[in-house]
């Protein structure tokens, strides 16, 4: 068993800021979203069409994905702060090339570039297992989800302005301050987190091997991706739903797209008070109770009676409320599995995120093209979230096998 849920700990490095951590993840989110309002106005003025035009979306979304995979590794063999700055310097150059492209194959190959921005998301978590015990680790990642929540809701708001006032190419040149202010901000104040990297590139994939072979990291991995992955079914989803079933305005259904990023910011502020006190397995079952809790409440009234905004968002409010519950605890545990790869373990669970999102967004709007009903949509996300639950309890069988360092951690407190 690794120390998941063992307090012992080695002399920890200077911590990041918690803001720091913040401004990193966010940027990760804002550089997916942010553009999003100005995809016709971009697509019109380099003359091709909407779908060759969200390839600035999709292509952006694999290529953080694959990233990931990469950046992770990287981190433990030369360390979090070289790699950071190094991908946050290509994303200010990919922001401009972006801002001047003349056309549309150049304006794309930037915006691909500017995937390096998700070192920021990738590397967070890392970094704060690389300074925090697990639990304590589990309760900050909880504040910098909960901050980085109000990412997607302010972002294409934002954006959209930008577009109204200074046309598409603002938001470009927005991204290309925030990346040339973060370059600078983290090469001043941010340390070097993790001293213990491996030695040679033949021991780390020795260690890498033990980490694709460890039950722990695989338990908080599967429960985190399908924890995601039921929030991205909603998204795909929900349109449908609301559109055909419920008859909803945009603007009502914008705002009852909210809801469940809402539930998510409130469920990490719960997590980051009290992940620090309760075990992480604990935390993660109590997530995923509560989402399977309100998901089946939820199924069962919308077969009994007629689908409503109560009985739909509701029960997708108790998914988002779960999430948040649950994912720094999921986090943190699959960065404590194999303590030297720490930034292995969260880029490979990052990838596993957006490749099960893409997944189950891609199922779900098949699915809801077939059969736009909200029992089909709550069902699937009720799918999603029993497995993650399955995860859960695996993981929180694994600790009581180890006992739980209750005291220790009170001393500790």
């Amino acid at each position: 068993m690794s120390d998941l849920s063992t307090g012992a700990e080695p002399t920890a490095p200077p911590r990041p800021a918690l803001a720091t951590l913040v401004l990193l993840t966010a940027a990760s989110a804002l550089t997916l979203n942010m553009f999003l309002p100005s995809l016709g106005s971009m697509a019109a003025a380099f003359g091709v069409g909407n779908g060759l035009a969200s390839l600035a979306i999709g292509g952006y979304l694999g290529v953080t994905a694959a990233l990931q995979l990469i950046i992770g590794p990287l981190s433990d063999r030369l360390g979090r702060r070289p790699v950071l700055l190094a991908c946050l310097a290509i994303y200010a150059c990919a922001s401009v090339g972006c801002l001047l492209a003349p056309d549309f194959p150049t304006f794309l190959a930037f915006r691909l570039a500017q995937g390096t921005m998700i070192a920021g998301a990738a590397l967070s978590p890392a970094m704060i297992r690389d300074t925090h015990p697990a639990r304590e680790a589990a309760s900050r990642i909880g504040y910098v989800l909960m901050a980085m929540a109000i990412g997607p809701m302010v972002g294409p708001m934002v954006g959209g302005l930008l577009d109204e006032f200074f046309g598409w190419r603002a938001s470009f040149a927005a991204y290309t301050a925030f990346g040339a202010g973060l370059f600078a901000w983290c090469f001043v104040s941010l340390h070097e987190t993790f001293p213990g990297r491996a030695s040679t590139f033949s021991q780390q994939f020795r260690d890498y091997g033990e980490l694709l072979r460890n039950r722990d990291f695989w338990g908080c991995a599967l429960c985190l991706s399908f924890s995601v992955g039921g929030f991205y079914a909603f998204l795909a989803g929900a349109p449908l739903v609301a559109g055909s079933v419920l008859a909803l305005s945009p603007a009502q259904l914008g705002f009852c797209l909210g809801t469940i990023t809402g539930g998510f910011a409130f469920g990490s502020f719960l997590s980051g008070r009290f992940a620090k006190r309760v075990p992480l397995g604990v935390m993660m079952v109590i997530g995923r109770t509560v989402a399977c809790t309100g998901l089946t409440l939820g199924l069962a009234l919308v077969i009994a009676t007629p689908p409503s905004l109560v009985t739909v968002f509701g029960a997708t409010l108790c998914l988002g409320i779960g999430n948040g519950l649950s994912s720094p605890s999921a986090s943190a545990g699959a960065v404590s599995a194999h303590p030297r790869l720490a930034g292995s373990a969260a880029g490979l669970s990052g990838a596993l995120n957006v490749g099960m999102g893409a997944v189950l967004s891609t199922a779900s709007g098949a699915l809801m093209t077939l059969h736009p009903r909200a029992e089909a949509l709550i069902g699937l996300m009720l799918a999603c979230a029993l497995v993650s639950l399955a995860a859960a309890l695996w993981v929180r069988r694994r600790e009581r096998a180890v006992g739980d360092d209750d005291a220790e951690t009170r001393a500790a407190a």
